[in-house]
């Protein structure tokens, strides 16, 4: 048996673990508002724009689901250090390569590949040195979410300011990713998951995916509205600013301050989706926000107003904050200790799927025009928000208790029974 470390004994480790989360997010997200200065600097067509979007998803969810299991079996820091050491050379890559597509496509997909091993190795890390859940998910989700908004509100404002748009937005991640990764080295281990890992039957050992998600409950009650997380940001910040700006004016200051919308008002809604006792509540109220900020956004495109785009983008912050809280909170109470990185990466995984969201949001616009585009996606949110509000409801009507207390229970049974 092999000892390890327990974080919980050092208060302030998941300080540093949150920090690296925060670095990482800063490389992952500082790239969207720079998409507005590729399209101007480089005259890029909209596939190609797409295009780099799409490079960093690409690696990102093969990143998550190696990541996740890789910590549970090899530790937390081993799997995670490396990547966040690595993350600032991708930003690096960009800097060296600022008009090179080739160039720009390698450090996405390289900042894509370390996003993934560390966002959900590193949730499961923190979960492991805080003294409960619901504090956990409070830690890591703000630690994300202060890295995806203060990123692209850096590299904007930078980008619409400075003389050189191209390389001086990413050096403050440089500086940020290498402290990071210094930070994190001296850091312990959370739960001895490598010892637990060793003691399980052999026959059970390298199962896939892991038991919670081999239930109905998590993608009955969680992975519906997941992908509402990051597809709510990617419309609020990729997708607006595309339709109200134009491609002949410099506008990264306008992406940067639909950035800190959307994300300050998911930050500011975080500590309320924590303290809800039902949990598919969170996920019903951010996703009748999402479906609020498409139906604003519908006239904000019709018109091109960009106060309106304003509104539209803290309607979906909310949606961001509620239902990656309360996501969470469903994927860490599902999740059997020596699983835990797991769960939160196969979440994580399906969350952000939600990244294709611009991709759907053109491609309706193709077929109904932009504003219709907007039509279609307040509509498939606004029956979602009724499938889960309906499913919740059919929770508590069967128990009569919160639905919060009965995924805990059903979910933990149907794992149970589906590792046996």
């Amino acid at each position: 048996m092999v000892s390890t470390t327990v974080a919980r004994r050092s208060p302030r480790a998941w300080m540093r673990i949150a920090f690296a989360m925060f670095a990482v997010g800063w490389g992952a997200n500082q790239f969207s508002p720079m998409l507005i200065v590729y399209r101007h600097e480089l005259r890029l067509t909209a596939g190609e724009v797409a295009g780099l979007f799409l490079v960093y998803a690409l690696t990102l969810i093969p990143g998550l689901l190696i990541g996740g299991p890789a910590s549970d079996r090899f530790g937390r820091r081993p799997v995670v250090w490396p990547f966040v050491a690595l993350s600032p050379l991708a930003t690096l890559l960009l800097v060296l390569g600022p008009r090179s597509l080739a160039m720009i496509a390698v450090g996405r997909a390289l900042a894509g590949l370390c996003s993934g091993v560390v966002f959900g190795a590193a949730t499961a890390w923190v979960q492991e040195v805080s003294p409960d859940e619901g504090l956990s998910v409070r830690r890591s989700a703000l630690a994300l979410t202060g890295g995806f908004g203060l990123g692209p509100v850096v590299a904007a404002g930078l980008a619409q300011w400075v003389s050189d748009p191209l390389v001086v937005p990413y050096l403050p991640h440089l500086v940020i990713g290498a402290a990071a990764a210094a930070v994190l080295a001296g850091t312990p281990e959370g739960a001895a998951s490598r010892s637990s890992a060793r003691v399980r039957p052999v026959a059970t050992e390298r199962r896939w995916p892991p038991a919670a998600v081999r239930t109905r409950q998590f993608w009955l009650a969680v992975a519906p509205g997941s992908p509402l997380v990051f597809g709510s940001v990617a419309l609020a910040i990729v997708v607006l600013p595309e339709e109200v700006t134009s491609a002949r004016t410099l506008s990264a200051g306008f992406a940067g301050l639909m950035t800190v919308l959307s994300f300050a008002a998911g930050v500011a809604v975080q500590p309320f989706a924590r303290r809800l006792r039902d949990m598919l509540a969170g996920v019903v109220a951010g996703l009748v926000c999402a479906a609020a900020g498409c139906a604003v956004g519908i006239a904000a495109v019709a018109s091109g107003d960009r106060v309106l785009a304003g509104v539209a983008a803290v309607f979906l912050g909310l949606a961001y904050g509620l239902c990656l809280v309360s996501g969470l909170r469903q994927a860490e109470h599902m999740a059997s200790p020596d699983e835990r990185g797991a769960v939160i990466a196969c979440y994580y995984a399906v969350a952000y799927l939600g990244f294709a969201v611009p991709y759907l949001a053109a491609g309706l616009g193709a077929l109904a025009g932009k504003s219709g585009a907007f039509v279609a996606l307040t509509a498939i949110i606004a029956a979602l928000a009724l499938w889960t509000a309906g499913y919740a409801a059919s929770l508590r009507r069967s128990s009569g208790q919160p639905e919060g207390d009965v995924i805990v229970r059903w979910s933990r049974r149907n794992r149970d029974s589906v590792s046996r």
